[in-house]
C-alpha cells in the first residue's frame, strides 16, 4: 500500500485488492474515526506513471537478490541446515515481495535466476547424488505385490527420503526392511529403491518421491498424507511455504546428527511423523489451515 500523505493511501485499482481498503475503512470507523474509499485516476501518462512508481520495487529486488548472490558465496563453509534454512527465508522474503509487485518489476527475473543457481548450487555441494527428475506417467501399483520387501535408498536420510520410508512402513509394506547405501549403482537387483536416479520410485516432473509414491498406491485421498507432502515437497523442492516445514526440519536435522545412524534415525522421525499425521487427520486441524 503506498502512503500519499498522513493518512492518505493507494492501490492499485483490482478486484483481489478491494478487501484492504474495506478493512482499514472498518478498523478506523470502528476506533471512531472517519474513513472514506476513492477511486482515482490520472490526468495523463506522466500522472499514471507517477502512481505507478509509487509501487516500485526495484530496491527491494536488489536487496533480496544481493542476499541470495551472498549466500552462494558461503555454500561450503556453513552448515547445510542453516545454509538452507536461510535460503528458505529468501525465498519467502521474495515470495511477499512478489505479491506486493503489482505492476510485474524487471528485475523479477534476475531474481528467480539467481534462486535457481543458489539452489543448484546448494545440491551440488551437499546432495551431488540428488534424483533428477523424470518425466513419465505414474503407474498405480497394487500393495500386495510389495509386502515383505527389502527397500533402498541412498543413506543419512534427508526429508524426502526419511518421509518416504516412513509412508513405506505405514501405508505400503507391512513388514518392510530398509537399507541405507553410498553407491545406488550397487543396490541389490531384488531390492525396491526409492529417491535415487534409477530407482523404481523417484523424482517425476514436479512431484517428490513421497508425493510419486502416493500416487503410485493410490493414497491420494488421505489429506494428512497430503498435507505431510506439502511439507516434504516445500523442504525438497521449493514452492509455497508450509507452517509445519521449520519445526520438522528443526526436529529431523537435530536427530540426523545425535541418531547413531540410518536405522535409529528413521526410528525417532517414525514417531514425529506419525504425531504430525495424527495432527493433521484431526478435523478441527485440517479445518484450521
Amino acid at each position: 500500500m503506498a502512503n500519499l500523505r498522513d493518512g492518505a493511501y493507494a492501490l492499485p485499482d483490482r478486484p483481489e485488492l478491494a478487501s484492504a481498503f474495506r478493512d482499514l475503512e472498518r478498523d478506523v470507523i470502528g476506533s471512531g474515526g472517519s474513513a472514506y474509499v476513492f477511486r482515482i485516476q490520472g490526468q495523463s501518462d506522466d500522472e499514471d506513471a507517477k502512481l505507478r512508481g509509487l509501487f516500485d520495487r526495484t530496491d527491494e529486488y536488489g536487496e533480496l537478490i544481493r542476499s541470495a548472490e551472498a549466500l552462494i558465496t558461503k555454500i561450503g563453509s556453513q552448515p547445510e541446515a542453516e545454509m538452507r534454512r536461510a535460503i528458505r527465508q529468501v525465498r519467502r522474503d521474495a515470495a511477499a515481495l512478489e505479491a506486493i509487485d503489482y505492476f510485474g518489476n524487471r528485475r523479477r527475473e534476475r531474481l528467480h535466476a539467481i534462486l535457481q543457481e543458489l539452489d543448484a548450487s546448494v545440491v551440488r555441494a551437499f546432495s551431488p547424488d540428488e534424483p533428477r527428475a523424470i518425466h513419465a506417467s505414474i503407474e498405480l501399483r497394487e500393495r500386495g505385490a510389495f509386502q515383505h520387501r527389502r527397500w533402498t535408498t541412498r543413506r543419512r536420510l534427508w526429508v524426502d527420503r526419511v518421509a518416504s520410508a516412513w509412508l513405506i512402513r505405514r501405508f505400503i509394506d507391512d513388514e518392510p526392511t530398509f537399507l541405507w547405501i553410498d553407491d545406488t549403482a550397487r543396490s541389490p537387483d531384488d531390492a525396491v529403491g526409492f529417491d535415487f536416479d534409477g530407482a523404481a520410485f523417484t523424482h517425476v516432473d514436479g512431484l517428490t518421491t513421497y508425493e510419486v509414491l502416493i500416487a503410485a498406491f493410490g493414497l491420494g485421498a488421505d489429506q494428512a498424507l497430503g498435507r505431510i507432502g506439502a511439507v516434504v515437497h516445500y523442504l525438497d523442492v521449493g514452492g509455497v511455504p508450509v507452517p509445519e516445514a521449520a519445526f520438522f526440519e528443526a526436529i529431523l536435522s537435530g536427530l540426523r546428527e545425535s541418531c547413531a545412524g540410518d536405522d535409529q534415525l528413521l526410528e525417532r522421525m517414525t514417531s514425529v511423523l506419525d504425531a504430525l499425521y495424527a495432527s493433521f487427520t484431526n478435523p478441527a486441524t485440517l479445518a484450521s489451515k
